[in-house]
Parts: C-alpha cells; sequence; structure tokens
C-alpha cells in the first residue's frame, strides 16, 4: 500500500511487480500524478491489466475496506527498529509505505491498525531505498516465506 505516491515512475515500477507476483498495490489519495501519465504507463510497460491495483480516498477507508479489515498492517519507516525479516508474514497482510521523500507522517506510524513498524537493512549514514525499490524488496520476502504461490 502507498500512501499518498508522488514520483510516476515508481508507482509504475509497483504496477510491474505486483503483476509479476500476484499482489495487489493500493494506492491512497491524494496521488501526486495521473493514472493516465505517460511516465506511469512507461514504468508499468503493458502490465497494468495484469497487475490488480485498487485507488482509495484515504487511508481510514483503505484500512477499513473489506478486502482489509482483518489484516495485520506493517508500517515501513527507517526510523524502526526490527528488520522486515524478523517477521513471519502471512498472505494478507498490508505492507505501508509512505510518501516520497517525507516516508510515513506520525500520526499514521500511530494509527490502531498499525501492527509493527518496520526497515529494510542497510549501511549506516545511507538515504534510503526508493518507494518501488523498498516494496519490492519486501514483497518478494513476504511472498519467499509463502513459497512463491503461483510462482512458475
Amino acid at each position: 500500500m502507498f500512501l499518498e505516491p508522488r514520483i510516476p515512475p515508481n508507482t509504475g515500477n509497483a504496477i510491474r511487480m505486483v503483476a509479476a507476483t500476484g499482489a495487489t498495490l493500493h494506492l491512497v489519495e491524494p496521488l501526486g500524478f495521473d493514472l493516465s501519465e505517460p511516465n506511469l504507463k512507461r514504468a508499468g510497460l503493458d502490465y497494468h491489466d495484469l497487475a490488480s491495483v485498487v485507488v482509495h480516498s484515504d487511508l481510514g477507508t483503505a484500512l477499513g475496506s473489506p478486502a482489509l479489515a482483518a489484516s495485520r498492517v506493517f508500517a515501513f519507516t527507517a526510523h524502526a527498529t526490527r528488520w522486515h525479516t524478523d517477521v513471519e508474514f502471512h498472505a494478507g497482510d498490508v505492507l505501508l509505505f509512505g510518501p516520497e521523500p517525507t516516508g510515513l507522517p506520525d500520526e499514521v506510524l500511530g494509527h490502531d491498525r498499525v501492527t509493527d513498524r518496520l526497515r529494510i537493512p542497510m549501511v549506516a549514514g545511507r538515504r534510503s531505498l526508493n518507494l518501488s525499490n523498498s516494496a519490492a524488496v519486501v514483497t518478494y520476502e513476504a511472498w519467499r516465506q509463502q513459497g512463491f504461490p503461483g510462482a512458475s
């Protein structure tokens, strides 16, 4: 789930990634672009028809939707103490990422639906990975833990 994404190619890359993994990309408005933007389409190539993308008007609506109401929510932040590999992911878990370049705001990190805050390990003193790379790292780890269902 991307909260208020701003950079079209990151979302386009994520669309391609969810098409490849069978995951669903949830986008929470406001978006910093129009979903028909050429940069978004170029990054997602021809995967738009193969990807599951759901747009929500706000975070409360997204997390309250029937498909996500019972899901665990993992909020990703560079300031967390636990790594994404410390968690046993389950089908249906929500992986929540914030907007570029600010990340998730404190009120979202403290949201009562957030199960845990996690981070991706990296060398100290470096800037975080971009949004689509971060989402791919964690999505593939979660999928690996589940035995890559549906993969060929």
